[in-house]
């Protein structure tokens, strides 16, 4: 474009230009806001303003505006000065002249009252496809919202010109699937989706793209996808394991959270990260972490696990790109519409996966509906309304059963306009979602909706117990099962059984809308004590339950609601009362034990230990218990036996001597791991225990410790007279039906009758057996060394080193490499390594590292006990 003559217009400044257009004097403020933010990213600023130029004003602002690269819009209430002889503002003008391939950023400042022409200029661009269009209140927002959006569309006009790089050679094929962990079962259908889930599965399957994000606003179904690519993946990896973040909010927090979900145990001698690569050298992972947006600072641990775990595939389900090198982005886009849906035949309608979304969700609310002539149009129109979202879709189709399609649609128009007031950091879809998610909230009755902000308190699955103790008092509380099921069928909240406990959770971002609505509870305080204080008194009850016959379903039952666990425990320290959790904690000490969770339990008590802050002498007896325990477990851990002097010191003369005995048999084992070990001290310490009244009233602990006793015995070599301890411990274990302490009887059988040259490989598989019902990594371990020195001792080389190379891959994960006190096995392997038939036995060793844990089980088991002992 010219100005006079042939004179070219030219912008003040060649770097990328952006265009700023609005009105003058009412938006000035908010103009020098948009050229700050625009040059604090280095961007050159393009913006008319009023004075002596040499050119006309029209002529002007559309050569700027012909040389620039993006387009700003700032409006407010006024539609601008119309020049003489035509009929638009300069305003409207600047908005059409624009280039159609212009990248488009429209930005309305709220106002009671707009000009007539205005308010109908705005209508056009909200609904032109090629603007965002965002609200703001004052001139400080403007700037944050100008800054990041264009920041965020440097980036993506970025990734968009970068090259595919060239397709990854073939791979040699997967070894057999390693059981993976426990995966989200898929609560529905993955309607539409099967593009996205092939090319995604491609992606994931590449060996070449290691970091895949599902990026998205919530509710799109980011979390859908990467359940579903976690099914159908599995065939590709070794292990699948799906790590849910949506209750963690440090993002210091994320790489523990991998290590738990892959059975790593933070041994804290290097970096969590080369923890993980070590456990999982030559394996392949596919781990997905679902909802990282909240935790985006640990994007950095995600890169520093792509160097140090070479093997792992990373697929994230967040809101926001992690914005780090190596990632591949697939943006999860909202479902396909139907078609000029106002007259589409039912078979048009229902041809769109949003409708199929919304006639399957609604038809699991009221089996009698469905997509009919008479309401298709109406149907076709709420899923555009929605805009495709899933879980927008989900949440109006589950109101079916109280109103029709047309009026649904028309209690959606109503609540459309409302989607402005959203927060301004929520892209346009979520503000939809959170629009639909309130109107769900709204059309239920005050019970209902006084309980769902009641259930904002909680960080995981709950179960009704746990309802009940938040709501005690409460008028909805009168009929509380009821009220829970109307939040049930609207889709607030989801019900399902874990281990055949009935528990209740929610999807994240309705959760989220629960949590905030808590938070601004004038009784938000005293609701999370009474939360905190049923998960103090949980552990009391499920204390005993850890015993015998209701071992596994306490051990269930804790699993499936530790998130809140861990809530209530770190609620309770942060308001300094941490004797209710040092109580807890003590009480809930065979699942730490028995699901390798102790150096958490062991966090917890040193954070009592660090706080400088006076500490009643049970608590203080407790924490030292834990921080001088704990290192017992791991190969560079500090044995000390004062710390665990004084605590016994302590319980005895509060007349706990139950907890006494704990802590006694705590400091046997630190005297037999000491350098050069105090069996004589260990023995006297131990005899001493087994005589308390506590010990003698607790007849799963006083056989526990009374196969501790024999290990003495078995430290000394004194294989024969260890044997009756250890039979006497069994015996009661069976008797009692507690599969912990007969796993760990068995343990110490197998390993006595190995010193008398008698192998008994019945024990260890009977103990891998029972190991694997609990759970428990350790125990397993223990098995397979002990498998690995009975098949050495006769012979048998091959499956000696397949389980010495598989027990070893499990200390690695645990965090146990050896177990000082624990040395029966060694002599055997040892003399199977230094064989003339060492490379066949090493040989194996390799191939039983990288067995999957379930070909293990299959191989010492059998198939048949495999299965019932993993199920």
């Amino acid at each position: 474009m010219s100005g006079s003559g042939d004179t070219p217009i030219r912008t003040p400044d060649q770097r990328l230009r952006v265009f700023v257009s609005s009105t003058l004097k009412e938006l000035e403020p908010e103009r020098r806001a948009a050229r700050a933010a625009i040059e604090r990213l280095r961007l050159a600023p393009v913006m008319f303003e009023l004075g002596a130029r040499p050119h006309p004003p029209r002529e002007l602002y559309r050569a700027y505006l012909d040389q620039s690269d993006v387009f700003v819009g700032v409006y407010w209430r006024e539609y601008g000065w119309i020049a003489p002889d035509e009929e638009i503002s300069g305003l409207e003008d600047e908005w059409r002249l624009a280039p159609r391939d212009m990248p488009r950023l429209i930005y309305v400042k709220q106002a009671p009252d707009r000009d007539e022409r205005l308010a109908a200029l705005l209508a056009r661009i909200r609904d032109d496809d090629r603007a965002s269009y965002k609200p703001f209140t004052d001139a400080a927002e403007l700037a944050e919202l100008v800054e990041a959006d264009l920041a965020t569309l440097l980036a993506e006009r970025f990734d968009a010109l970068r090259v595919p790089a060239p397709a990854a050679t073939a791979s040699a094929p997967a070894p057999a699937s390693e059981t993976p962990s426990r995966l989200p079962a898929p609560y529905a259908d993955a309607v539409g989706r099967d593009r996205e889930l092939a090319t995604l599965l491609d992606w994931v399957r590449d060996d070449a793209t290691r970091l895949v994000t599902l990026a998205g606003p919530g509710g799109i179904g980011k979390s859908r996808l990467a359940i579903e690519i976690a099914h159908r993946a599995g065939d590709a990896f070794d292990r699948v394991t799906f790590v849910t973040l949506e209750h963690l909010r440090d993002g210091s927090e994320v790489l523990p959270a991998i290590a738990r979900a892959l059975g790593v145990r933070d041994t804290g001698d290097r970096p969590l990260s080369e923890q993980l690569g070590v456990a999982r050298a030559g394996r392949r992972d596919l781990v997905v972490l679902d909802n990282f947006e909240q935790v985006l600072d640990a994007a950095t641990d995600v890169v520093s696990l792509l160097n140090d775990v070479p093997g792992a595939t990373f697929l994230v389900t967040s809101r926001s790109r992690l914005r780090v090198r190596g990632e591949r982005v697939f943006d999860v886009e909202p479902l396909d519409l139907p078609d000029e849906y106002a007259q589409s035949t039912v078979e048009e309608v229902l041809a769109s996966p949003a409708v199929q979304l919304f006639r399957d969700r609604a038809q699991a609310a009221d089996p009698r509906f469905e997509v009919t002539p008479a309401n298709a149009v109406d149907v076709a129109r709420i899923c555009r309304a929605l805009e495709g979202v899933p879980l927008a879709i989900e949440l109006a189709a589950a109101c079916i059963r109280a109103l029709t399609p047309a009026a649904m649609l028309a209690k959606l128009d109503q609540m459309l306009p409302l989607l402005v007031n959203a927060a301004r950091d929520v892209p346009e879809r979520q503000r939809t979602i959170q629009a639909t998610v309130e109107w769900s909230i709204d059309l239920l009755e005050p019970g209902p909706r006084a309980l769902f902000v009641r259930l904002g308190v909680f960080a995981g699955d709950f179960g009704l117990d746990a309802v009940e103790a938040v709501t005690v008092g409460a008028p909805f509380a009168t009929d509380l099962l009821g009220t829970l099921l109307t939040l049930v069928d609207s889709s607030l909240l989801r019900q399902h059984a874990d281990a055949g406990m009935p528990l209740f959770s929610m999807l994240a971002p309705v959760r989220e809308i629960a949590t905030a609505r808590f938070d601004g509870e004038s009784d938000a305080a005293t609701v999370r004590r009474a939360h905190a204080d049923h998960y103090v008194q949980l552990a009391v009850e499920t204390e005993p339950l850890l015993r015998g016959t209701t071992q596994l379903s306490a051990l269930a039952r804790l699993e499936a609601e530790r998130d809140n666990l861990r809530a209530a425990y770190r609620h309770l320290i942060a308001i300094a009362e941490v004797d209710p959790v040092a109580d807890a904690v003590w009480r809930l000490l065979l699942y730490w034990w028995i699901r390798g969770f102790l150096p958490e339990a062991k966090a917890w008590t040193d954070l009592m230990l660090d706080a400088g802050q006076p500490l009643s002498p049970r608590t203080r007896a407790i924490a030292l218990a834990f921080s001088a325990w704990v290192p017992l477990w791991q190969t560079d851990g500090e044995v000390r036996a004062e710390p665990l002097e004084e605590s016994v010191a302590i319980f005895r003369e509060l007349g706990d001597d139950f907890s006494e005995g704990l802590a006694l048999t705590v400091l046997a084992l630190a005297y037999m791991s000491a350098e050069p070990p105090d069996l004589d001290l260990a023995e006297a310490r131990q005899r001493t225990a087994l005589e308390l009244p506590g010990m003698r009233r607790d007849p799963s602990f006083h056989a526990l410790f009374r196969s501790a006793l024999g290990r003495i015995y078995l430290a000394r070599g004194r294989f024969a007279e260890s044997l009756p301890f250890f039979e006497a411990a069994r015996d009661d274990a069976v008797r009692l039906g507690d599969v912990f302490v007969e796993s760990i009887a068995l343990t110490q059988i197998g390993y006595a009758h190995l010193g008398l040259g008698e192998p008994d490989r019945a024990s260890f598989v009977r103990n891998l057996e029972l190991a694997a019902r609990l759970r428990n990594d350790d125990g397993m371990a223990y098995a397979l060394e002990g498998l690995a020195a009975t098949d050495a001792a006769t012979g048998d080389l091959a499956h000696a080193g397949l389980f010495l190379g598989a027990s070893e891959a499990l200390r690695a994960r645990t965090g146990l490499s050896d177990q000082r006190s624990y040395i029966t096995y060694q002599p055997f392997v040892e003399a199977a390594a230094a064989s003339d038939r060492a490379a066949e036995f090493e040989a194996a060793r390799t191939t039983g590292r990288r067995m999957p844990r379930r070909a293990v089980l299959d191989l010492a088991l059998g198939p048949e006990l495999a299965a019932a002992a993993w199920a």
